[in-house]
């Protein structure tokens, strides 16, 4: 069983998600079963999935869940341009936050080509 707290990408996958519930108490409180809850579901699921994937025996289950964090990571992308598109951001937390999404979302590519 690997530990998933080791793993580099697992670590930038949770700064995401408590930076993107830290983004989202901003929100308008109508969007709370909305874009917030769908905005910390996808970023809470990146790590989730990697820790689900680490505690699994098999590569090739531990890849299947790596990909499906990326998929929570390209979700989580769209969910940004989203938010900013809709002024609950600023351009500025876009960058930074976008950033840090593509940044996890590379990492998983690379991990996953190494399995």
């Amino acid at each position: 069983m690997r530990d998933y707290k080791k793993y580099n990408v697992w670590k930038l996958g949770h700064e995401v998600t408590l930076e993107i519930y830290k983004l989202t108490r901003s929100f308008p409180n109508n969007e709370n079963f909305g874009l917030t809850s769908q905005m910390r579901r996808a970023s809470s699921s990146i790590p989730a999935n990697i820790a689900e994937g680490c505690g699994r025996e098999s590569d090739a289950e531990f890849k299947r869940f790596l990909i499906i964090s990326q998929g929570s990571a390209s979700e989580l992308e769209y969910f940004t341009i989203l938010a900013k598109d809709l002024k609950y951001i600023q351009e500025e937390e876009f960058l930074i936050i976008h950033d840090k999404v593509n940044k996890v979302r590379r990492s998983l590519n690379s991990l996953i080509n190494k399995i």
